[in-house]
Protein backbone atom coordinates (compact mmCIF):
# COMPACT_ATOMS: atom_id res chain seq x y z
CA UNK A 1 0.00 0.00 0.00
CA UNK A 2 2.76 2.44 0.92
CA UNK A 3 5.22 1.68 -1.86
CA UNK A 4 2.54 1.45 -4.57
CA UNK A 5 1.06 4.85 -3.75
CA UNK A 6 1.97 7.27 -6.60
CA UNK A 7 2.08 10.16 -4.13
CA UNK A 8 4.82 8.29 -2.26
CA UNK A 9 7.14 6.94 -4.95
CA UNK A 10 6.90 9.92 -7.34
CA UNK A 11 8.52 12.30 -4.81
CA UNK A 12 11.16 9.62 -4.23
CA UNK A 13 11.90 9.53 -7.97
CA UNK A 14 12.17 13.32 -7.87
CA UNK A 15 14.78 12.99 -5.06
CA UNK A 16 12.57 14.92 -2.64
CA UNK A 17 13.50 14.94 1.05
CA UNK A 18 9.80 14.62 1.94
CA UNK A 19 10.19 10.85 1.71
CA UNK A 20 12.76 11.05 4.51
CA UNK A 21 10.31 13.11 6.58
CA UNK A 22 7.73 10.34 6.23
CA UNK A 23 10.34 7.75 7.17
CA UNK A 24 11.22 9.63 10.34
CA UNK A 25 7.65 10.15 11.56
CA UNK A 26 6.59 6.59 10.75
CA UNK A 27 9.64 5.33 12.63
CA UNK A 28 8.61 7.44 15.62
CA UNK A 29 5.12 5.94 15.56
CA UNK A 30 6.50 2.42 15.18
CA UNK A 31 8.76 2.77 18.21
CA UNK A 32 5.93 4.37 20.20
CA UNK A 33 3.76 1.31 19.50
CA UNK A 34 6.69 -0.90 20.43
CA UNK A 35 7.00 0.94 23.74
CA UNK A 36 3.34 0.24 24.49
CA UNK A 37 3.46 -3.45 23.59
CA UNK A 38 6.77 -4.07 25.36
CA UNK A 39 5.68 -3.31 28.90
CA UNK A 40 8.75 -4.91 30.49
CA UNK A 41 11.36 -2.62 28.93
CA UNK A 42 9.54 0.35 27.37
CA UNK A 43 12.34 2.85 27.94
CA UNK A 44 14.49 2.06 24.91
CA UNK A 45 11.67 2.09 22.29
CA UNK A 46 10.23 5.25 23.83
CA UNK A 47 13.60 6.99 23.65
CA UNK A 48 14.00 6.00 20.01
CA UNK A 49 10.53 7.31 19.26
CA UNK A 50 11.22 10.62 20.99
CA UNK A 51 14.53 11.01 19.17
CA UNK A 52 12.88 10.52 15.78
CA UNK A 53 10.05 12.80 16.82
CA UNK A 54 12.54 15.52 17.73
CA UNK A 55 14.30 14.99 14.40
CA UNK A 56 11.02 15.37 12.48
CA UNK A 57 10.19 18.54 14.40
CA UNK A 58 13.69 19.83 13.71
CA UNK A 59 13.33 19.19 9.98
CA UNK A 60 9.75 20.46 9.71
CA UNK A 61 8.52 22.75 12.52
CA UNK A 62 4.92 22.29 11.37
CA UNK A 63 5.15 18.70 12.60
CA UNK A 64 4.99 19.89 16.20
CA UNK A 65 1.24 19.21 16.07
CA UNK A 66 2.08 15.50 15.76
CA UNK A 67 4.06 15.47 19.01
CA UNK A 68 1.11 15.24 21.48
CA UNK A 69 -0.58 12.15 19.95
CA UNK A 70 2.71 10.27 19.72
CA UNK A 71 3.48 11.08 23.37
CA UNK A 72 -0.04 9.98 24.31
CA UNK A 73 0.60 6.72 22.50
CA UNK A 74 3.75 6.17 24.58
CA UNK A 75 2.02 7.01 27.87
CA UNK A 76 -1.31 5.30 27.24
CA UNK A 77 -2.32 2.00 28.80
CA UNK A 78 -4.77 1.20 26.00
CA UNK A 79 -2.15 -0.26 23.71
CA UNK A 80 -1.62 0.52 20.04
CA UNK A 81 -4.63 -1.42 18.76
CA UNK A 82 -7.85 0.34 17.86
CA UNK A 83 -10.28 1.31 20.62
CA UNK A 84 -12.65 3.34 18.48
CA UNK A 85 -15.55 0.97 19.10
CA UNK A 86 -15.13 1.06 22.89
CA UNK A 87 -13.98 4.57 23.87
CA UNK A 88 -12.67 4.97 27.38
CA UNK A 89 -11.06 7.78 29.28
CA UNK A 90 -7.31 8.16 28.79
CA UNK A 91 -5.38 6.14 31.37
CA UNK A 92 -1.66 6.23 32.04
CA UNK A 93 0.31 3.06 31.66
CA UNK A 94 2.09 3.64 34.98
CA UNK A 95 0.76 4.94 38.32
CA UNK A 96 3.09 7.96 38.25
CA UNK A 97 1.69 9.17 34.95
CA UNK A 98 2.15 12.89 35.58
CA UNK A 99 5.79 12.42 36.48
CA UNK A 100 6.36 10.21 33.46
CA UNK A 101 4.75 12.85 31.23
CA UNK A 102 7.24 15.43 32.48
CA UNK A 103 10.10 13.02 31.80
CA UNK A 104 8.86 12.31 28.27
CA UNK A 105 8.53 16.02 27.44
CA UNK A 106 11.93 16.77 28.97
CA UNK A 107 13.62 14.01 27.00
CA UNK A 108 12.04 15.22 23.75
CA UNK A 109 13.17 18.79 24.45
CA UNK A 110 16.67 17.54 25.21
CA UNK A 111 16.89 15.76 21.87
CA UNK A 112 15.47 18.76 20.02
CA UNK A 113 17.86 21.23 21.68
CA UNK A 114 20.79 18.89 20.96
CA UNK A 115 19.88 18.75 17.27
CA UNK A 116 19.53 22.54 17.20
CA UNK A 117 22.92 22.98 18.83
CA UNK A 118 24.59 20.57 16.42
CA UNK A 119 23.06 22.41 13.46
CA UNK A 120 24.27 25.74 14.83
CA UNK A 121 27.80 24.40 15.26
CA UNK A 122 27.86 23.04 11.72
CA UNK A 123 26.41 26.25 10.23
CA UNK A 124 28.67 28.46 12.34
CA UNK A 125 25.81 30.40 13.89
CA UNK A 126 22.07 30.66 14.17
CA UNK A 127 21.40 32.38 10.86
CA UNK A 128 20.14 29.09 9.43
CA UNK A 129 17.03 29.32 11.62
CA UNK A 130 15.66 32.29 9.72
CA UNK A 131 16.42 30.67 6.39
CA UNK A 132 14.74 27.36 7.26
CA UNK A 133 12.30 27.64 10.15
CA UNK A 134 11.65 31.30 9.37
CA UNK A 135 10.60 30.46 5.82
CA UNK A 136 8.04 28.01 7.19
CA UNK A 137 6.53 30.45 9.66
CA UNK A 138 6.55 33.55 7.45
CA UNK A 139 6.01 32.10 3.94
CA UNK A 140 8.21 34.71 2.27
CA UNK A 141 8.60 32.57 -0.85
CA UNK A 142 5.28 32.61 -2.70
CA UNK A 143 6.37 30.16 -5.38
CA UNK A 144 3.34 28.14 -6.58
CA UNK A 145 3.02 24.81 -4.76
CA UNK A 146 0.27 22.25 -4.03
CA UNK A 147 -0.83 24.27 -1.00
CA UNK A 148 -3.29 27.15 -0.75
CA UNK A 149 -1.34 29.77 1.20
CA UNK A 150 0.94 30.97 -1.64
CA UNK A 151 -2.00 32.56 -3.50
CA UNK A 152 -4.00 33.29 -0.37
CA UNK A 153 -1.41 35.72 0.98
CA UNK A 154 -1.01 37.54 -2.31
CA UNK A 155 -4.65 38.59 -1.97
CA UNK A 156 -4.78 39.27 1.78
CA UNK A 157 -3.19 41.73 4.17
CA UNK A 158 0.08 40.69 5.80
CA UNK A 159 -1.20 41.00 9.37
CA UNK A 160 -3.17 37.76 8.87
CA UNK A 161 0.03 35.77 8.31
CA UNK A 162 0.93 35.06 11.97
CA UNK A 163 -2.51 33.60 12.68
CA UNK A 164 -2.79 31.30 9.68
CA UNK A 165 0.86 30.20 9.66
CA UNK A 166 1.65 29.96 13.39
CA UNK A 167 -1.62 29.65 15.33
CA UNK A 168 -4.12 28.05 12.97
CA UNK A 169 -2.64 24.54 12.99
CA UNK A 170 -2.22 24.54 16.78
CA UNK A 171 -5.95 25.11 17.28
CA UNK A 172 -6.75 21.56 16.13
CA UNK A 173 -4.39 19.71 18.48
CA UNK A 174 -6.25 19.92 21.79
CA UNK A 175 -9.77 19.13 20.47
CA UNK A 176 -8.60 16.14 18.42
CA UNK A 177 -6.40 14.71 21.19
CA UNK A 178 -9.13 15.14 23.81
CA UNK A 179 -11.91 13.69 21.68
CA UNK A 180 -9.84 10.68 20.59
CA UNK A 181 -7.92 10.24 23.84
CA UNK A 182 -8.94 6.57 23.83
CA UNK A 183 -7.11 6.02 20.52
CA UNK A 184 -3.99 8.18 20.21
CA UNK A 185 -3.02 6.54 16.93
CA UNK A 186 -6.29 7.67 15.36
CA UNK A 187 -5.69 11.20 16.66
CA UNK A 188 -2.27 11.09 14.99
CA UNK A 189 -3.95 9.97 11.76
CA UNK A 190 -6.41 12.89 11.76
CA UNK A 191 -3.72 15.45 12.60
CA UNK A 192 -1.65 14.08 9.71
CA UNK A 193 -4.54 14.89 7.38
CA UNK A 194 -4.87 18.39 8.83
CA UNK A 195 -1.14 18.98 8.43
CA UNK A 196 -1.15 17.82 4.81
CA UNK A 197 -4.04 20.19 4.06
CA UNK A 198 -2.91 23.38 5.80
CA UNK A 199 0.87 23.08 5.76
CA UNK A 200 2.65 26.21 4.52
CA UNK A 201 4.73 24.29 1.96
CA UNK A 202 2.95 20.94 1.43
CA UNK A 203 4.29 18.17 -0.75
CA UNK A 204 2.77 15.16 -2.44
CA UNK A 205 4.25 12.93 0.26
CA UNK A 206 2.18 14.66 2.94
CA UNK A 207 -1.08 13.80 1.20
CA UNK A 208 0.27 10.34 0.36
CA UNK A 209 0.99 9.61 4.02
CA UNK A 210 -2.56 10.57 4.98
CA UNK A 211 -3.93 8.28 2.27
CA UNK A 212 -1.77 5.36 3.37
CA UNK A 213 -2.81 5.67 7.02
CA UNK A 214 -6.42 4.99 6.02
CA UNK A 215 -5.44 1.34 5.63
CA UNK A 216 -4.63 1.12 9.35
CA UNK A 217 -8.28 1.66 10.32
CA UNK A 218 -10.45 -0.51 8.04
CA UNK A 219 -13.13 -0.75 10.72
CA UNK A 220 -14.26 2.83 10.03
CA UNK A 221 -14.97 2.23 6.33
CA UNK A 222 -18.66 1.26 6.81
CA UNK A 223 -19.27 4.48 8.75
CA UNK A 224 -17.90 6.98 6.25
CA UNK A 225 -20.51 9.38 4.89
CA UNK A 226 -19.08 10.43 1.53
CA UNK A 227 -16.02 8.33 0.59
CA UNK A 228 -16.70 8.28 -3.15
CA UNK A 229 -17.09 12.07 -3.57
CA UNK A 230 -13.93 12.60 -1.52
CA UNK A 231 -11.92 10.25 -3.73
CA UNK A 232 -13.30 11.79 -6.92
CA UNK A 233 -12.56 15.34 -5.78
CA UNK A 234 -9.02 14.33 -4.85
CA UNK A 235 -8.47 12.61 -8.20
CA UNK A 236 -9.83 15.69 -9.97
CA UNK A 237 -7.25 17.87 -8.24
CA UNK A 238 -4.39 15.40 -8.64
CA UNK A 239 -4.95 15.09 -12.39
CA UNK A 240 -5.49 18.78 -13.14
CA UNK A 241 -2.71 20.26 -10.97
CA UNK A 242 0.21 19.18 -13.20
CA UNK A 243 -1.77 20.06 -16.33
CA UNK A 244 -2.64 23.61 -15.26
CA UNK A 245 0.82 24.17 -13.80
CA UNK A 246 2.38 23.22 -17.13
CA UNK A 247 -0.01 25.43 -19.10
CA UNK A 248 0.56 28.42 -16.83
CA UNK A 249 4.26 28.20 -15.98
CA UNK A 250 5.61 26.66 -19.19
CA UNK A 251 3.35 27.79 -22.02
CA UNK A 252 1.90 30.93 -20.44
CA UNK A 253 -1.54 30.14 -21.83
CA UNK A 254 -3.36 30.35 -18.48
CA UNK A 255 -3.16 32.37 -15.31
CA UNK A 256 -2.73 31.82 -11.60
CA UNK A 257 -6.45 31.38 -11.02
CA UNK A 258 -6.54 28.15 -13.02
CA UNK A 259 -3.78 26.48 -11.02
CA UNK A 260 -4.99 27.89 -7.70
CA UNK A 261 -8.45 26.48 -8.38
CA UNK A 262 -6.99 22.98 -8.56
CA UNK A 263 -5.01 23.46 -5.33
CA UNK A 264 -8.16 24.75 -3.65
CA UNK A 265 -10.04 21.66 -4.81
CA UNK A 266 -7.23 19.53 -3.38
CA UNK A 267 -7.54 21.34 -0.04
CA UNK A 268 -11.29 20.71 -0.11
CA UNK A 269 -10.61 17.01 -0.72
CA UNK A 270 -8.22 16.94 2.24
CA UNK A 271 -10.79 18.67 4.42
CA UNK A 272 -13.50 16.25 3.32
CA UNK A 273 -11.22 13.34 4.21
CA UNK A 274 -10.47 14.75 7.66
CA UNK A 275 -14.15 15.46 8.40
CA UNK A 276 -15.15 12.00 7.22
CA UNK A 277 -12.42 10.43 9.36
CA UNK A 278 -13.70 12.29 12.42
CA UNK A 279 -17.28 11.25 11.67
CA UNK A 280 -16.38 7.60 11.14
CA UNK A 281 -14.20 7.49 14.26
CA UNK A 282 -17.05 8.85 16.38
CA UNK A 283 -19.88 6.96 14.71
CA UNK A 284 -18.26 3.56 15.10
CA UNK A 285 -18.73 3.72 18.87
CA UNK A 286 -22.50 4.04 18.44
CA UNK A 287 -23.04 1.39 15.78
CA UNK A 288 -25.78 1.61 13.19
CA UNK A 289 -28.49 -0.53 14.71
CA UNK A 290 -28.08 -3.27 12.08
CA UNK A 291 -25.60 -5.42 13.89
CA UNK A 292 -23.82 -6.03 17.14
CA UNK A 293 -20.24 -5.22 17.95
CA UNK A 294 -17.50 -7.15 19.65
CA UNK A 295 -14.89 -5.69 22.00
CA UNK A 296 -12.37 -5.50 19.17
CA UNK A 297 -14.56 -3.16 17.18
CA UNK A 298 -15.52 -5.64 14.46
CA UNK A 299 -19.12 -5.46 13.38
CA UNK A 300 -21.01 -8.70 13.19
CA UNK A 301 -24.25 -9.02 11.31
CA UNK A 302 -27.13 -10.35 13.31
CA UNK A 303 -28.29 -13.80 12.44
CA UNK A 304 -31.81 -13.87 11.17
CA UNK A 305 -34.01 -16.94 11.22
CA UNK A 306 -36.38 -15.57 8.58
CA UNK A 307 -39.24 -15.12 10.99
CA UNK A 308 -40.62 -11.68 11.68
CA UNK A 309 -41.60 -10.84 15.20
CA UNK A 310 -44.41 -8.41 15.75
CA UNK A 311 -44.79 -6.53 18.97
CA UNK A 312 -48.34 -5.55 19.76
CA UNK A 313 -48.80 -2.78 22.24
CA UNK A 314 -52.11 -2.67 23.98
CA UNK A 315 -53.29 0.48 25.58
Amino acid sequence: MYMLNPLIFLPSLALSTSSLDNLVILGAVMWACEAVSNSKEPTSPASKSLLLLALRTHLSPDSIILVPPVMMLILSSNGHWSHLASPNKFAFRKPNGIQQTGQIIGEWLLYWLSLTMISSLIAGGTSWMGQTWGATFTLLDLTPNPGVWWYFFTEMFDHFRPFFLMVHLLLYVAPICIKFQHDALYAFFILTGILSTFKSYPTLSDAGLFMVLWSVFPEVYPYLRHPLPTVLVFLHSALLQPLFAHLWLSHGTGNANFYYATTLVGACAGGMGVVDACWGGLRIALGDGKGKRTDGGVREEEERDGEDTEVVTQQ
